[in-house]
């Protein structure tokens, strides 16, 4: 009897296990079949005309806003980000350094520029369409996250510090889900960021379009998002903490081809 046990429970496993393998394949087929049409496009063409028309009180365009490669030059900015910026003398991801342009070159003030971050069905948000645009203009490259400069290095750390970090009522850290191989949650694929092969296929392909949201979501909403998931409070749109754990996670990833925005379930 105890060895008909061993057998069911043997079989259950590799029921178990072949599900897993075919639930992957079925969702990485699904995913392909969407991405020819991805909806990600309409929010790129649409950053780009907001990029391109004067607004704020000084009514300018965004056109001369230095993203790390010189004023105006977005090709590739963004598969150098985050990064050290000396005239503000501190390290910035995109969303941050977006909010910076808008407010020294268009006048906004920082509520203006931090307006409805995330959009939401009949509340549209601006800052998604331009990060989609800018970070389209970096796909096909690979990543080379800049790391000479001490506060690049610094918040580096502090990042790496963050991503370990254990709190919250469920004593949970990044590293909970996302340093071990092959784990799962539900039927989702948890990458290894720690692994270079898996942090390049992980960050390389955000921002993304979520099909169950009908929006494009950056990564500080992703990041976000995984504060809020680990019962942590959430981070203030912009904060230096998301721009720490996303240098240190850009920084996992580098040497990676840059593949974004992408299509996410």
């Amino acid at each position: 009897m105890k060895c008909i046990g061993y057998f069911l429970a043997a079989l259950a496993f590799g029921a178990t296990s072949y599900a897993t393998a075919d639930t992957s394949d079925e969702i990485a087929k699904y995913r392909q079949l969407l991405a020819d049409g991805n909806p990600a496009e309409l929010w790129e063409m649409r950053g780009e005309e907001l990029w391109k028309t004067k607004a704020g009180p000084k009514n300018a365009t965004l056109e001369k806003c230095d993203l790390g490669k010189g004023p105006g030059i977005v090709k590739g900015a963004y598969a150098e980000l985050p990064r050290y910026f000396k005239d503000v003398n501190k390290v910035m991801d995109l969303e941050q350094r977006l909010m910076h342009c808008r407010m020294t070159l268009q006048g906004l003030t920082l509520e203006q520029a931090t307006a409805v971050p995330f959009g939401a069905t009949g509340k549209p948000s601006l800052i998604e369409p331009m990060v989609s645009y800018i970070t389209a203009e970096s796909r096909g490259m690979k990543m080379s996250v800049p790391m000479s400069h001490p506060e690049e290095k610094r918040a580096y750390e502090i990042g790496k510090k963050v991503f370990f970090y254990r709190g919250g009522s469920h004593d949970f850290a990044c590293a909970t889900c996302h340093a071990t191989d092959k784990q799962r949650i539900r039927l989702q694929d948890l990458p290894n960021l720690l692994n270079k092969n898996d942090a390049q296929a992980a960050y390389g392909t955000w921002p993304a379009y979520r099909v169950s949201q009908g929006e494009v979501r950056t990564m500080q909403h992703r990041l976000n998002d995984c504060f809020r998931q680990q019962r942590f409070p959430t981070p203030v749109y912009g904060s230096d903490v998301i721009t720490a754990v996303t240098m240190f996670l850009a920084k996992n990833a580098d040497g990676g081809v840059y593949n974004g925005p992408a299509l996410k379930r």
